[in-house]
């Protein structure tokens, strides 16, 4: 079926909601990045809230539709179940360590949700070119950022499910209740092609926000992300009634938990040596080189004065040594130790 304009359920006119339920931050927020991107008239920002609605196509005859909802509501699950995402970080694929959800608006979503995985879910990969730290995840921002974006824009919203983001040490996945256009394939979908986003109104003020472009290009700036940074491409299964993308790690971005055994990290030098809580430790130091021995205490629950107690006996058997001042500089663990040299 082809969808014509006016038909899509973005489109839909939605009595319930009005302008009273419209959050007026969210409009400012929204006119600020408009007017930065430059994609909308100034002297359109300057309408008043009922005028914008309709210049940015989200009246239906009198009413404001779902797409207004969803974008400028403070509350959209008021209305419509499901419109949040949800983020779990799984050790296996039955044992869920934690989760978070991101509510509220779309256009507020996005970056609550990249803030989160960055700074809660993924681990960056940690080195040092002299002095200079060099962090490394294995799912590039900028494709991350256009994978979410897709999702939101590409929604089944009227499923009443929210999109799922599961974590893992070494793979991402992003799974959303969706389907391609009529009579596309995965083929379709990984090359050039038009494009047709499932929720267009919702897509045009995304786009009118700055986020995305409106040529169909997101897969290609994701792919193109993951060339650049040198890791694997992403791959997307697309079932009937909804499309994933799973991002994988290459071995050297994988930072493995620390309450895991270390020994794929260092040889049996160490652990045939170490007592479990230098070896927690260690494992910290091969996380972040530049841990503290005040942020390894607070990791691991312990006095600072037993961490400076471990980092000294490491220290006199030459398994680890420091770089630089206690202050800017990060710990090595030295060639004969570390399996990763």
């Amino acid at each position: 079926m082809i969808r014509k304009r006016g038909a899509t359920w973005d489109n839909l006119p939605l009595p319930a909601f009005s302008l009273k339920d419209i959050d007026d931050s969210i409009v400012e927020r929204f006119k600020q990045w408009a007017a930065k991107k430059g994609r909308v008239d100034k002297s359109v920002l300057d309408e008043p809230k009922d005028v914008l609605m309709e210049k940015l196509h989200l009246m239906n005859g009198s009413y404001l539709t779902n797409a207004a909802m969803l974008m400028f509501s403070k509350n959209p699950e008021k209305w419509q179940l499901g419109a949040y995402v949800k983020i779990g970080f799984f050790e296996t694929d039955a044992d869920l360590l934690y989760q978070d959800e991101a509510h509220g608006s779309i256009l507020e979503q996005i970056d609550k949700i990249v803030e989160l995985v960055y700074l809660k879910y993924m681990k960056a990969k940690i080195t040092y070119e002299g002095m200079q730290r060099i962090e490394r995840y294995f799912v590039p921002e900028a494709a991350l950022r256009e994978a979410l974006l897709n999702a939101l824009c590409h929604k089944q919203y009227q499923s009443g499910v929210a999109i799922q983001i599961s974590v893992y040490e070494d793979r991402l996945y992003i799974a959303n209740c969706g389907c391609l256009p009529e009579s596309w394939t995965l083929e379709n979908l990984m090359h050039k092609h038009v494009s047709s986003p499932y929720n267009p109104n919702i897509a045009h003020v995304i786009y009118l926000a700055g986020f995305i472009e409106s040529w169909g290009r997101g897969i290609e700036k994701i792919c193109s992300a993951f060339e650049k940074d040198g890791v694997p491409q992403p791959v997307y299964t697309i079932n009937p009634g909804d499309i994933m993308i799973e991002f994988t790690a290459p071995e050297d971005r994988i930072i493995r938990s620390v309450t895991r055994k270390v020994t794929d990290r260092v040889t049996d030098k160490v652990t045939d040596n170490l007592d479990k809580k230098s070896m927690q430790i260690l494992a910290l130091i091969s996380e972040d080189p530049a841990y503290t021995s005040t942020a390894i205490a607070e990791k691991l629950s312990i006095s600072r004065k037993t961490v400076s107690q471990r980092l000294k006996e490491m220290k006199e058997k030459d398994i680890i040594e420091r770089i630089g001042s206690d202050r800017k500089g990060y710990w090595k663990i030295n060639n004969d130790y570390s399996t990763k040299s």
